[in-house]
């Protein structure tokens, strides 16, 4: 397994548990998550969410591509701790008014101003995951755009799961 803790004590439903194995498998084929920060506003504090495209490392980190700046990166200087929300599939079934759902929620801290290797090494990974059949231009088409880019670590600090299945 991984090295992530898995943590559901604290999932209300403890009836629609997603198990372990299921979570890290969502974790890996999700296809985008949504970023989960705090954001002052007006002299308060509010929440922030984004979709974003990311990948896992196989070990306890999540990467995330983004631009060198933006509102996004001011929150997280502010404050890095953050959720990060992975939805897989979902059906909704509506003559029993209810949804199918398979659903992981990250916790961890983001990481920033990550070295030269590092990123070149989260791109490809990301190529790997995104498109591995033209990882070969990709990477060529990375360096030449490195400048234009960002990379985030989500260092993982524990997930949970849910799941719902319904028969249709």
């Amino acid at each position: 397994m991984s090295e992530i803790p898995y943590n559901n004590a604290e999932v209300r439903r403890q009836d629609r548990l997603l198990d372990e194995e299921n979570a890290i498998k969502l974790l890996e084929r999700g296809e985008y998550g949504i970023l989960s920060m705090v954001e002052e506003v007006n002299g308060g504090v509010g929440g922030y969410g984004i979709p974003i495209s990311y990948v896992w490392d196989h070990a306890a980190s999540i990467y995330l591509h983004c631009a060198p700046e933006g509102h996004k990166l001011n929150n997280l200087q502010g404050n890095p701790n953050v959720s990060f929300c992975v939805v897989g599939s979902t059906n909704v079934i509506s003559h029993k008014f209810t949804t199918a759902y398979e659903s992981i929620v990250v916790r961890g801290r983001i990481s920033m101003n990550l070295s030269t290797d590092e990123r070149m090494k989260a791109l490809a990974l990301i190529l790997d995951k995104y498109s591995p059949e033209d990882k070969e231009v990709g990477l060529k088409y990375a360096e030449k755009s490195f400048h234009r880019t960002d990379i985030l670590r989500l260092d993982i600090r524990e997930i949970s799961g849910k799941t719902k299945n319904v028969q249709p």
